[in-house]
């Protein structure tokens, strides 16, 4: 899609090509009362501003939409909307030993334990064991500075989104 064409289609066409990139509810039917956007990177600079406003709740909202790492049969099911581009991005993990699956699985589970949400990472170009090494870094953080790590890689990922939903 175009800059043009997400600028003409109606609102609630819109507000779903927006929400794929990012599953948070304020930041779709913010970023899209901005509209028209002039350029790509007009829209990513503005979904930004709108990102850095979000409170904790929106954040969560957003982290919510993401399948687990390595969860692959989660991808068809509960995230069917954004399953092709959430499987591209995780592609690392489906090269990975079985061994490494468990691993992700069972440090996934502890992450959420320890933090209230899903593991969020920036999983593009990744391998299944360097997320699991980033996952076990990060299991280390202490609640805030995790908080804002997790944040910063769901912004990664709506950069990456939006950069495939507008192609040219």
């Amino acid at each position: 899609m175009t800059i043009e064409e997400l600028n003409a289609i109606d609102k609630k066409e819109s507000f779903d090509a927006l929400f794929k990139c990012c599953g948070c509810t304020i930041w779709a039917q913010n970023l899209l009362a901005l509209r028209p956007y002039k350029n790509k990177e007009e829209l990513v600079r503005l979904s930004d501003m709108i990102w850095t406003s979000c409170g904790n709740e929106e954040v969560l909202e957003a982290f919510s939409h993401h399948p687990k790492i390595g969860d692959l049969k989660s991808l068809g099911k509960k995230f069917a909307s954004t399953k092709e581009w959430a499987s591209g991005e995780q592609a690392g993990v489906n090269v990975a030993a079985l061994e490494t699956l468990q691993e992700l699985a069972d440090a996934n589970e502890s992450y959420e334990k320890k933090f209230g949400y899903i593991f969020i990472v920036c999983a593009t170009g990744k391998t299944a064991d360097e997320m699991l090494v980033l996952l076990k870094e990060r299991l280390m953080n202490d609640t805030e500075t995790e908080y804002k790590i997790a944040r910063k890689e769901q912004n990664k990922i709506t950069h990456i989104r939006l950069n495939k939903l507008i192609t040219t």
